[in-house]
């Protein structure tokens, strides 16, 4: 049968294996030498792109016209594949841990096991007289015959065992772990589970020649859109956890970068001594810089905050049935807008506090280092809360910066301060 410049259903799988492999490399090529893991992970990348590859038609035509032995790219592919296996299962050990000596035992084990597996590959090939060059239907056209009928069965049981085992110990995994990983976990438990149907196929077809019966196009043409089907599944398993993970992370860090803006505004013009950043700074920089950003303008503003005026704004924000957080990150807002406008009219800094604080009326109780607080908390920060359940200004855990940013922006609490200052 003659073959296509591009199989498909290979060459997908193979792309999208070694997009994986691409993906992980870097982590690869760093803990390769210290952490097994990794490279039981990238052998079983490598492998498996090479399977695909390798199994593609006009590439068995290479291989076969190359060395000048009619199907000599059969045992190479099923070696291939039968290493995979083993590192699928190597994988699995060196995931599930446990005593060292045990686990370096049962490693030593499945590679002996599966090297013997190989070898056979190659014997039984070797006895085996297959002079017609088959692309795509070997599996069939030669399951009768004497050898190679053991050479396929080899491949077979070695692949089918390793999926199974695989399967089964990923899927015991997945109540034990949440989020990316768990997601990435069902897509191999899916992706192995499919490599059984895979199996399956091959073998009915297989088993119906044995019986008479023609059913090759099982194996011709439902088999290999299995195949690929699998390694979609198998290379989104491994990518999904780091690069969900990478993801989520980038997204929060984008969400909070833009929900700061409204406080950078609000401070431009303070000499806060920030440095601009070049255009390609990664997020993750650029966001520390607006934090410091804003912690330098609280600093800058902290002879200027006016404990009488957040205050007020604390007690307008409740009376609008605002949550406690929320109140208080109003209060705080309103703090700021008061202090920048103190400081560019250049208000004292001690005169403006205490016309605040005298304005306020006896009993005031917040301090000046409420958004200071709100600053040194942080995103979750968990505040420490008075008896009326409203978070503790200058607390550690006060308000955290986007809260305070958002009222900034959207409070009619802070509008209406603004008409009045």
């Amino acid at each position: 049968m003659t073959s296509d410049k591009y199989y498909i259903p290979y060459l997908i799988p193979a792309a999208i294996l070694t997009l994986a492999l691409a993906i992980r490399l870097p982590v690869i090529m760093r803990f390769w030498r210290i952490d097994p893991n990794v490279r039981s992970l990238g052998g079983l990348l490598l492998l498996g792109s090479a399977v695909f590859y390798f199994g593609r038609p006009k590439t068995l035509a290479l291989l076969n016209s190359s060395t000048g032995v009619s199907n000599f790219a059969a045992p190479l592919v099923y070696s291939l594949l039968t290493m995979f296996c083993a590192s699928c299962l190597v994988m699995v050990i060196h995931w599930r841990g446990g005593d060292p000596r045990r686990v370096r035992r049962t490693i030593w084990t499945i590679w002996s096991v599966y090297a013997s597996v190989v070898a056979g590959l190659w014997v039984t090939f070797a006895f085996a007289d297959v002079p017609v060059e088959r692309l795509r239907d070997l599996d069939t056209y030669y399951a009768n015959t004497p050898w190679m009928r053991e050479h396929i069965l080899l491949y077979l049981g070695a692949h089918t065992a390793a999926c199974l085992i695989t399967a089964t110990v990923i899927r015991s995994w997945l109540r034990e772990v949440a989020g990316w990983l768990r997601a990435g976990l069902v897509f191999l438990v899916v992706g192995f589970v499919l490599n059984l149907a895979y199996d399956a196929v091959k073998l009915i077809a297989v088993v119906a020649r044995w019986t008479g019966h023609d059913l090759d196009w099982l194996s011709t043409y439902v088999a290999p859109p299995i195949a690929s089907v699998c390694a979609l599944f198998v290379a989104v398993g491994f990518i999904l956890p780091h690069a969900g993970q990478a993801a989520q992370v980038l997204w929060t860090d984008y969400r909070q970068y833009r929900s700061l803006a409204p406080f950078v505004r609000e401070l431009e013009g303070l000499d806060t001594g920030s440095l601009r950043l070049p255009r390609r700074t990664p997020l993750s920089r650029r966001l520390v810089q607006r934090r410091t950003l804003i912690s330098d303008g609280l600093l800058r503003l902290q002879p200027y905050m006016d404990p009488g005026v957040r205050e007020r704004a604390l007690a307008e924000a409740l009376a609008r049935d605002e949550a406690p957080d929320r109140a208080a990150a109003t209060a705080d807002a309103v703090a700021v807008v008061v202090a920048v406008r103190s400081l560019r009219r250049g208000v004292p800094a001690v005169a403006g506090a205490a016309a605040g604080a005298g304005a306020a009326g006896p009993g005031a109780v917040a301090g000046p280092g409420a958004v200071a607080g709100a600053g040194a908390a942080g995103p979750g920060g968990v505040p420490a809360r008075g008896a009326d359940g409203v978070p503790v200004p200058g607390s550690a855990g006060g308000p955290d910066l986007v809260a305070v940013a958002r009222a900034l922006r959207r409070s009619p609490v802070v509008g209406s301060f603004r008409e009045r200052s």
